[in-house]
């Protein structure tokens, strides 16, 4: 039977997890319903291009929505009727108790159903998506003649082209090599199961912002930025590689740590363990095999990725790629796509196996 004290515990947790669900349900239903009033606003007013450049200015608009949105969100929470937020934020149970319920009667669900249908008409609207240009006959007898080109493919052009690719496997296995060990480092940073304390929360926040920000600019803007830095190269598109492999790796790392069973971790520490030792002997045995899995998956993607950086200055069979293609000598351009295509394939299909045998 529980003391006082451990009672007070209890409400207190129990406390603190209802007030931060409230804010999470809050602020998601906040975010929703708000972008949903700016495309009824949008929809209403019909603004020039002009006008909407102003108003993209503007954020107290967005904000001001947003606020209306969250104010609704409360109203229907106090009123007892459940909204998206509260369906993703609430506890298991909770959860349960809303999708057994039929869904057309729920608030939760004709949100979810509002949001995604206005998504589809805003985005068809944004990418000027057409049936009729796709099918255009001028343009798809230009695209047939292209691909003509493409399935003719100069195949003089074969030994250069490997030659290329092998320097972008090694572009793309340097700059894996590379990041495991910084990212496996940096991923018990980057998980909130170990760092737990004010400071280490402080740490956690930081890195997982400075690594937000590295893989959020991708690994062409990377390129670009080497380029200039270490000059045009290899060596260029394999440090934009290893920057974002670093800040990708690291993520799905401490994605993995913060997942693990904490039962060995207790059963260490209560031997008196130091944090270190908690971490090799309780948490590492438990990820060195997703790990693994990981590393040689974004392997694969660095494969892919390497042919992209090249594009930018960043060697490879990406830079051979974009001098034919510039020339319009589409029977080159296509021995090189079969080349890349081959390569990617087979790497694929091998990463594939290795990734079932580790498992």
């Amino acid at each position: 039977m529980a003391t006082a004290p451990e009672k007070f515990i209890l409400i207190k947790k129990g406390f603190w997890g209802m007030k931060a669900s409230l804010v999470k349900t809050t602020f998601f239903d906040g975010l929703v319903l708000g972008y949903l009033l700016v495309v009824v606003l949008i929809a209403i007013l019909h603004p020039s291009d002009e006008q909407m450049l102003e108003l993209s200015k503007n954020t107290l608009i967005f904000l001001s929505c947003c606020l209306v949105g969250a104010g609704a969100s409360f109203l229907l929470n106090f009123f007892k009727l459940k909204t998206l937020g509260e369906l993703i934020f609430e506890d298991a149970e909770a959860k349960a108790n809303l999708v057994s319920e039929s869904w057309y009667k729920t608030v939760w669900a004709w949100e979810l159903i509002v949001f995604l249908v206005t998504t589809l008409i805003v985005g068809v609207k944004i990418t000027q998506f057409s049936v009729f240009e796709l099918m255009d006959q001028q343009g798809f007898q230009g695209a047939i003649r292209l691909f003509q080109g493409l399935m003719s493919p100069n195949f003089d052009l074969l030994p250069r082209a490997v030659l290329n690719i092998i320097v972008t496997i090694f572009m793309a296995f340097m700059a894996t090599a590379l990041a495991i060990p910084i990212a496996f480092v940096l991923c018990f940073f980057c998980a909130k199961n170990i760092m737990k304390t004010p400071g280490a929360f402080v740490i956690y926040m930081g890195l997982r912002t400075l690594l937000n920000i590295m893989r959020s600019i991708e690994a062409l803007i990377w390129a670009i930025i080497f380029s200039v830095w270490v000059g045009i190269g290899p060596f260029a598109g394999m440090m934009a590689l290893m920057i974002h492999s670093i800040a990708s790796l690291a993520k799905q790392y401490s994605e993995i740590v913060e997942s693990v069973n904490e039962g060995p971790i207790e059963g260490i520490v209560s031997t008196g363990a130091n944090k270190l030792q908690t971490i090799w002997f309780a948490i590492v045995p438990q990820v060195v095999l997703p790990f693994i899995s990981f590393t040689v998956y974004r392997w694969d993607i660095n494969i892919r990725m390497a042919t992209i950086v090249g594009l930018v200055g960043g060697g490879g069979i990406g830079t051979l790629l974009i001098q034919f293609q510039g020339q319009a000598m589409w029977p080159e351009v296509g021995t090189i796509i079969l080349v890349i295509a081959f390569v990617v394939w087979f790497m694929d299909t091998a990463s594939a196996y290795l990734r079932e045998a580790l498992k």
